[in-house]
């Protein structure tokens, strides 16, 4: 006789005991995070989610699995900073106050829901298309290639650039190249990075950041991003996550941004003036009252830092794109929970009161 009610959409079928059974075994947790009060008993299972049952019920000690070998690592080298300790990416906004617009942005942006844009594996199936931004971690010593810039060059800076033999690049309409010194400490990001035929490359803007200064772009100056801001500190890494902790604001994108630009941005993509409509750089956290309990450990790591630190609107694209670095250990049917987090759990925020000088990321205390 089942005495308890876990899921709303099993009643009355026939199996609704044993799926009971195993919802108080702690076996099954729901299909829909956070509420997690429906089975969907008719849907297929994946064997991700086989995995889970079978390690749940057998109470299997998880086995972490080795690094990869086939793609570059992903965390921040412990002897270089994602700049300064003090710089605005580093820097909570769960106290500041609400952005008097926040209504309207949120509106502005959609009602879409988040889109996780990393992953494991590659899309299409078939593909060669890593899930996310990949980042290429290399020596000081790595030899630099000079890089013809066909639509920036006047906001680029010139380079050289140490792109490695076979570099991981975005996939898609962006082609992101990162390349990160280990050594020196210093950020080089292309946009429409691509190969030429006689082997040399091209982009349409690059930029170089020192990742131990607080230093902006130069006022008015696009970056590999439309927002003139660098790319690698909003990333959403694997190691970060299984850490338990990102100590960062994220990156995310919107199909609407207006013609203009907030601190820490310098530069913006758009004929839009409609002041209902966010400007390039505007800070966004999930809501306190949000409640994220019902989500896998590792999907709350990203949103307690969507909480914390926020993200900024960085780029022009997917609404609610949140972006990272592709990594073979994502467990994709995990991280695109994310998705069942809808925009308007989000507010803007007003980062103003921490600007210490418009020209430095540096942020008050």
């Amino acid at each position: 006789i089942t005495t308890t009610n876990s899921f709303t959409d099993d009643d009355g079928t026939t199996h609704e005991a044993n799926i009971e059974a195993i919802a108080a075994a702690g076996i099954t947790l729901g299909c829909n995070p956070p509420t997690n009060d429906q089975y969907c008993p008719a849907d297929p299972v994946t064997r991700a989610q086989m995995a889970s049952f079978l390690a749940r019920a057998l109470g299997l000690d998880p086995i972490e699995p080795p690094p990869p070998t086939t793609t570059p690592p992903n965390g921040t080298p412990t002897e270089c900073p994602t700049f300064p300790d003090d710089n605005i990416w580093n820097t909570k906004v769960d106290t500041l106050p609400v952005d008097p617009s926040s209504d309207d942005y949120i509106t502005s942006i959609g009602g879409s829901n988040l889109n996780p844009d990393f992953g494991s594996g590659f899309w299409p199936p078939g593909s060669d298309n890593l899930i996310g931004i990949p980042i290429n971690e290399v020596p000081s010593d790595q030899p630099l290639i000079d890089v013809k810039f066909n639509q920036f060059a006047d906001q680029s800076d010139p380079g050289p650039y140490p792109i490695p033999d076979s570099p991981a690049i975005e996939s898609g309409g962006g082609r992101h190249m990162i390349m990160l010194d280990t050594e020196g400490c210093l950020l080089y990001e292309l946009y429409l990075a691509v190969q030429q035929p006689n082997e040399t490359w091209a982009a349409a803007s690059g930029a170089i950041f020192d990742l131990q200064s607080n230093d902006l772009r130069p006022d008015g100056w696009i970056s590999a991003d439309a927002g003139g801001l660098p790319i690698y500190p909003g990333l959403v890494t694997y190691d970060e996550v299984q850490d338990g902790v990102i100590d960062h604001a994220l990156r995310f994108s919107s199909a609407s941004t207006r013609q203009e630009y907030v601190w820490p941005a310098r530069h913006f993509d758009s004929t839009v003036t409609d002041p209902t409509v966010p400007p390039m750089g505007q800070r966004f956290r999930l809501k306190a009252d949000y409640d994220i309990s019902g989500f896998a450990p590792e999907v709350q790591v990203v949103l307690t830092a969507l909480k914390e630190y926020g993200m900024i609107l960085a780029d022009n694209g997917t609404s609610w794109n949140l972006s990272g670095a592709p990594d073979e250990r994502w467990d994709n049917d995990v991280m695109r929970t994310l998705s069942f987090v809808p925009g308007s759990a989000f507010e803007a925020v007003d980062v103003s009161s921490l600007m210490v000088n418009p020209d430095s990321g540096a942020a008050a205390p």
